[in-house]
């Protein structure tokens, strides 16, 4: 089976429907989409998981799925997200000393994650859609499941509360 990519989509000569479709979609674009839930969730173990639901799922889906998936798994990672049904880990134990924390090679200038942390998670998520995996607002309006103009004005207010935030000025 050919896999051809371009411009960040996949397209196979088979249907999805198939097993080697559907493991070909995922070698090709995993680690865009790892990027996307890493973006969305800031930590790479809850990324991981966010990949894996969202792929879990589409696979039960994979025969209703027609042309590209990969719009259907974002708006899968997009929606387990922004609902925040993600299951938090409550083991957590104090210690005395906090433990070193290294920054992960592919995270964003700690001040810009910081100020994207304090965003609503919708407004994060139409963030990272269209200007960290540079979709259309149209593309973003597909994945999220909401209008072109839903898009445009939860853009227009994510950046008008970036522009003020006090973490991102300009010295």
């Amino acid at each position: 089976m050919n896999v051809v990519i371009r411009r960040g989509e996949v397209t196979a000569a088979a249907n999805m429907a198939d097993r080697a479709g559907f493991d070909d979609f995922v070698v090709a674009r995993s680690g865009a989409l790892l990027r996307t839930a890493y973006l969305l969730t800031r930590d790479r173990h809850l990324a991981e998981d966010l990949v894996q639901t969202a792929l879990a799922k589409a696979w039960f889906a994979r025969k209703r799925i027609k042309g590209d998936p990969e719009p259907y798994v974002r708006r899968i990672m997009v929606n387990e997200f922004a609902t925040g049904r993600r299951r938090k880990w409550s083991g957590e134990h104090p210690t005395a000393e906090l433990p070193d924390r290294h920054r992960p090679p592919d995270e964003p200038h700690t001040d810009l994650w910081h100020a994207l942390a304090n965003l609503p998670r919708r407004q994060r998520a139409v963030i990272v859609l269209r200007f960290f995996d540079d979709l259309t607002e149209a593309e973003t309006a597909a994945v999220l499941g909401i209008s072109v103009g839903t898009v445009k004005s939860q853009s227009s207010k994510a950046l008008a509360k970036l522009r003020v935030d006090p973490l991102l000025e300009v010295n």
